[in-house]
């Protein structure tokens, strides 16, 4: 490999370099609290997605156990209505 062609790989190997910001990437893994805090943050916001979504998803069950109650299935029905008791009285 000669001079020249060694220089232009190295040469594209710092463009792409600096096309991904690498310095900056150096510059956070030197900073332990900047690590911690956007760990921290990152931590925050998947516990509170992930309590958001259950809640959404245990409404949505509760709401078409509801609806099989109201139907009145004969096996199914007497068990959903006692889920739904418990559930209402824990609730209150």
């Amino acid at each position: 490999m000669s001079r020249d062609e060694f220089e232009e790989k190295l040469n594209d190997f710092i463009l792409k370099l600096e096309r991904m910001n690498f310095s900056y990437y150096i510059e956070y893994l030197k900073n332990p609290k900047k690590i911690i805090f956007t760990n921290f943050l990152s931590g925050a916001a998947r516990g509170f997605g992930t309590a958001f979504g259950f809640s959404i998803l245990g409404a949505l069950l509760l709401y078409i156990l509801n609806a099989i109650v109201k139907y009145n299935l004969p096996v199914i029905g007497r068990y959903i209505a006692e889920i739904l008791k418990f559930v209402k009285f824990y609730m209150h």
